[in-house]
């Protein structure tokens, strides 16, 4: 039975393919039978990575003999690479070899990765002997080829990462055909779920591998994210003949330059209060790519004049309207992007900072010894069981009122993700006050002795860090890709990366500077080796007060941001608008003849 007596409705119409370029069908491929495969892998993918950076700072330490300040920066500036390179991965995804193609050879180089770092920890030549002495700076530094094969797997990984971490989401929410009210539908509950398999892999590594490493050997500890990260993506290929994929639509960034340089050139010239005077193609050449015509928008007018017709058509002089409106849609995002920096400044905290004061508590359970960068995986069960809650009842109750499918907006969401943070360094600094109070009461505070204080008394910043990240972490991955334009999927996906690496180069930037300021004038400084001689109170106040800051900010930007439309809900609403159009001209035609 061939296509014309079947029909079309069983193909997808959002231009989607198979990687012979050949239209999928949906019964075929896609949906959720082709997500699981890619959720698996995004499991395995995220034990490995927080199997290595929640506990990477208590390696530097003990192992590389590091200091406080110089270990915290060596993790979040590693940190801050492997959310930054995502921005390369999302154009040579976008731009030449496709989401599918970049998520494949990336992913061969993380593997690489994995296994040189499993190699530099587990070779006692590749790295400085053992050293009992409390004070760091008595040990015997790593050499330099100690140091540079160490660091130099580390950042392989940030060199796989920027090629999977943009596209692998991006290839799951692939699978649902915008086109497709059902699918539709389905994709709105699709970042939640995605979030939930992130965090699943998280938890785990924050518990098992985290005590593996401090009772067991580090060797174990890497070995096994390294040989789950191998199976994951032995899984992810065996489903390649259920994916559906998108075809690479040039660079994403050329064709922004292309509007912004068309813009510019033509200045002076007027913008014509019709839309209809822009160059636009026709609807045609938009249907039979499955891609999505977009209307003009006053918003960001400048940049209309690229599609003002004045003479010269060559491609940077003259744009076409969804051209411009696709790169509006990708600058409107960026103050929105500058407001999540602040709170990703303090997600860094978690695995250094956070770690770093759970050292100095008291941590047995009976015979049992509690790691400290085990208490991140209270981050994560309190996230996962608000996006659980969220999705199922949360978004149910609201949505009866706000008539939002989401239950609330995007960025409403996003605020109350940034209101927690405010909240959560507050309860920080209260609680490192305390800390402190008991090392003073106790006499441990030059020796840097151990707190007799239950570690347990960091729980309630971790436990609100996964609240936090509930509301502000998912909706941000879901913003970015929403509001970006179909063709640029990718690269909307790498803003929200980009988030996580500025704030981790940021979280360097004012530890070094808050270090270097604060020590000024002979005095202590707030942070030091030895933390209960610090005031890491004090730090965490300076953060409350930046996050108040940056929550006003956020509403200033949020209260101008125009969505962008909605997507049609079907092939049949555009259709209709090629039918209108034909009829117009027809119309047009007949009066012409008469």
């Amino acid at each position: 039975m061939g296509a014309e007596e079947t029909g079309h409705d069983d193909y997808t119409q959002d231009g989607t393919v198979d990687l012979r370029g050949n239209p999928v069908r949906k019964s075929q491929r896609g949906g959720w039978t082709a997500c699981s495969f890619v959720v698996v892998y995004e499991i395995f993918e995220r034990m490995a990575y927080y199997g290595i950076s929640s506990n990477l700072i208590l390696y530097l330490t003990r192992k590389l003999h590091q200091g406080t300040v110089t270990a915290s920066n060596n993790v979040t500036n590693w940190v801050g690479t492997i959310w930054m390179t995502p921005v390369l991965g999302a154009y040579i995804a976008d731009a030449h070899l496709g989401r599918y193609w970049t998520f494949v050879i990336a992913s061969a180089i993380y593997l690489t990765g994995m296994v040189v770092l499993t190699l530099t920890v587990s070779i006692p030549g590749l790295k400085p002997p053992k050293c009992v002495d409390p004070d760091i700076s008595n040990c015997e530094k790593a050499s330099t080829l100690q140091l540079a094969l160490f660091y130099g797997a580390l950042y392989t990984l940030t060199i796989g990462t920027g090629g999977t971490k943009p596209n692998i989401s991006t290839i799951g929410a692939d699978q649902f055909d915008d086109f497709d009210p059902k699918e539709k539908a389905h994709k709105l509950s699709f970042f939640n779920w995605w979030m939930f398999s992130i965090f699943l892999g998280t938890l785990f590594a924050n518990t098992v591998l985290v005590y593996i490493q401090d009772n067991v050997g580090w060797t174990l500890g890497y070995g096994l994210p390294t040989l789950g990260l191998a199976v994951s993506i032995m899984i992810f290929l065996t489903g390649t003949r259920f994916y559906r994929h998108k075809v690479p639509a040039g660079s994403p960034f050329t064709r922004m330059v292309k509007v912004i340089v068309a813009a510019l050139k033509k200045w002076h010239v007027p913008v014509p209060s019709d839309p209809k005077e822009f160059y636009e193609l026709e609807l045609e050449v938009y249907t039979k790519k499955g891609k999505f015509r977009i209307d003009s928008t006053p918003s960001l007018r400048f940049f209309n004049k690229a599609c003002v017709k004045t003479g010269p058509t060559d491609e940077w002089t003259l744009s076409t309207v969804t051209q411009v409106e696709e790169t509006k849609q990708m600058l409107r995002m960026i103050p929105i992007l500058f407001a999540t920096f602040i709170p990703s400044t303090m997600i860094a905290q978690i695995n250094t900072l956070f770690v770093k004061q759970g050292t100095t508590l008291e941590r047995n359970i009976g015979s049992f010894k509690i790691p400290p960068a085990s208490l991140a995986g209270f981050v994560t069960l309190s996230m996962l069981i608000c996006v659980v809650l969220y999705d199922r009842v949360f978004v149910k109750v609201i949505r009866k009122w706000t008539n939002n499918p989401r239950g609330i907006t995007i960025l409403q969401r996003m605020g109350i993700g940034m209101t927690f943070h405010i909240v959560i360094m507050t309860v920080a600094s209260l609680m490192e006050r305390y800390r402190l109070s008991v090392a003073k009461d106790h006499g441990v505070v030059e020796s840097g002795e151990q707190v007799p204080l239950t570690i347990f008394v960091l729980l309630p910043q971790f436990i609100l860090m996964g609240t936090a990240d509930a509301f502000l972490e998912v909706a941000k991955i879901e913003f970015f890709y929403d509001q970006a334009p179909e063709s640029m999927k990718s690269l909307g996906t790498s803003y929200s990366t980009t988030s996580l690496g500025i704030g981790s180069f940021f979280s360097s930037f004012l530890l070094t500077t808050v270090s270097h300021i604060t020590k000024k004038n002979e005095h202590k400084g707030w942070i030091l080796n030895n933390l209960n001689a610090s005031h890491l109170d004090y730090y965490y106040a300076f953060f409350a007060i930046l996050n108040f800051l940056n929550f006003i900010f956020f509403l200033v930007v949020s209260r101008y941001y125009v969505y962008k439309a909605e997507v049609s809900d079907s092939m049949e609403v555009l259709g209709e608008e090629l039918r209108e159009s034909r009829r117009s001209e027809q119309e047009s035609s007949r009066r012409s003849r008469q």
